[in-house]
């Protein structure tokens, strides 16, 4: 019998209660009804600098999953609790055809993943293989078959975050024709996809 384990979500959205973070707690019941322990990490309520560009995190070579990086802010306390994760949720909305800022912030520090000394034409990943599962979330105005084509950036950029940090993509929601209305609310159908999202993961730790 599978185990039961641990579920992070890392929620990018600036707005709770909303679409974005309904659909993560949605998602994390589903993992909860499987057996597993869940946690929401809330981006808007951590202090996150700007990725400079120094390159000093990927010069360290066999560190284990991650660099250090030369900021000392929230990243480090997330990070620990994303590598001792069992699954990954990663939640996001689409703003200006890819996903949110807040979001961007907060993957561009993910580079410490990487190993890159300054000799080295290309970066490598530290983490060879995958060694968890992760659901990947977004949601945009216009219908989601539409949006799939015209806007593919948000699951894609939340693909290349979960490969960072060593989770592969069991499943990607793009959810269409969300708030429609400045109080929009999510249909059960929706609520019941998300639900089902994570505990397909559960059920495939182990």
């Amino acid at each position: 019998m599978a185990r039961a384990g641990k579920i992070v979500a890392i929620v990018g959205t600036y707005r709770k209660g909303k679409v974005i973070d309904t659909l993560a707690s949605e998602v994390l019941r589903g993992a909860a009804d499987g057996g597993a322990e869940t946690e929401k990490i809330y981006l808007v309520d951590k202090h996150i600098e700007f990725c400079e560009n120094c390159r000093t995190c990927v010069q360290e070579k066999d560190v284990g999953r991650r660099g250090t990086c030369v900021h000392d802010d929230d990243m480090a306390g997330i990070l620990d609790k994303v590598d001792a994760a069992d699954g990954l949720v990663l939640a996001a909305p689409t703003n200006f055809a890819n996903v949110n800022a807040l979001t961007r912030r907060f993957m561009e520090r993910l580079i410490v993943y990487g190993y890159w000394p300054w000799d080295a034409k290309i970066p490598k990943l530290r983490v060879k293989k995958p060694t968890r599962k992760a659901v990947t979330i977004t949601a945009a105005a216009c219908p989601a078959l539409i949006a799939r084509i015209l806007m593919p950036g948000p699951p894609k950029a939340l693909k290349m975050a979960a490969t960072m940090m060593g989770a592969k993509v069991q499943t990607s929601l793009y959810f269409g024709a969300i708030a429609q209305a400045p109080d929009g609310t999510l249909t059960q159908k929706n609520r019941q996809k998300a639900h089902r999202a994570c505990m397909r993961m559960v059920a495939s730790l182990g």
